[in-house]
């Protein structure tokens, strides 16, 4: 399967050319989240001082749900201490770049697919040096009829921690949970088991068959990796076909939740644990969880 997160820098020089805004608001050393709305001149900012891209996609034409967002997301008290280690952009839904010399809808490019062409928020990592990570598109919560988010949820989504678009939509959906599963919260992310959980969701994905597939020989591989030796769990899960990926990931927890043993694993206080999904051709989200424990 494609994965076309991963073009925003040569978007920033299309941006450049084209130029989405031609202002851009106050310098960025304010205690107050500072808004800029020029795409090309944020991307280069947040490249130039490492820190992560925070773009705001808003319909202004008369659309009241991006209004709220704003007015009881985006301006609450935590939300606002957190953001001021972003960098910040407002965009219109219909903002365009220039690319191979033709004007595109930004939300209409492959790299922000999973915003749906919706308002809502997109995350690009300029803090990390990874190059799985470096200029990629790793989050994506478009606002829908079906997924709203509270100023609790966008503190979680502001504080996920380095992975993958899809890793880190996992880790949200378990750490919105109202049960609070521990995995998430007294674990650490361990990179090989990220890596594990990575080939094995897609693995699933490329059968189309949910499952622990050659668990036994992995398991041997995945506790050689854990640091100071240990033993190790898994679970997986499905979402239902056609979902979006953030519908997807909190269906496939909600599946973890139904199930005693699953989620005995996701709400156990694991030292270790990494998490991905891959989808399939079917349209259906397989999703992994793989934990380190003493």
């Amino acid at each position: 399967m494609a994965r076309p997160f991963r073009w925003i820098l040569s978007l920033c020089l299309a941006a450049l050319l084209l130029g989405v805004s031609t202002s851009e608001a106050a310098a960025p050393r304010l205690r107050e989240p500072v808004w800029r709305n020029d795409y090309a001149k944020a991307t280069a900012e947040a490249e130039r001082r490492g820190r992560m891209l925070l773009i705001y996609f808003c319909d202004d034409c008369g659309q009241q749900a991006c209004s709220r967002f704003k007015a009881d997301v985006l301006d609450d008290a935590q939300v606002r201490r957190k953001l001021k280690d972003y960098v910040c952009v407002q965009l219109p839904v219909d903002a365009k770049i220039r690319v191979d010399g033709k004007p595109v809808t930004l939300l209409e490019h492959p790299a922000f697919q999973e915003m749906l062409g919706q308002p809502g928020i997109a995350i690009v990592d300029f803090r990390h040096d990874d190059p799985k990570l470096r200029g990629a598109v790793v989050s994506m919560f478009p606002i829908t009829d079906r997924l709203q988010y509270t100023p609790e949820q966008m503190a979680i989504i502001l504080d996920l921690p380095p992975g993958t678009l899809t890793q880190r939509t996992l880790i949200y959906a378990v750490r919105i949970h109202p049960d609070h599963p521990a995995s998430v919260t007294t674990g650490l992310l361990n990179s090989d088991l990220l890596e594990e959980a990575s080939e094995h969701a897609q693995y699933q994905a490329d059968l189309g068959v949910q499952g622990h597939q050659y668990w036994e020989s992995r398991f041997q591989r995945i506790i050689s990796r854990l640091p100071g030796g240990g033993t190790a769990r898994e679970v997986c899960a499905e979402s239902w076909p056609g979902e979006n990926l953030v519908e997807a990931a909190i269906e496939c927890v909600r599946c973890w939740r139904l199930s005693d043993g699953h989620w005995s694993a996701v709400s156990a206080p694991n030292r270790f644990f990494g998490y991905d999904m891959k989808r399939g051709r079917n349209g259906v989200w397989y999703a992994t969880g793989i934990f380190g424990l003493r």
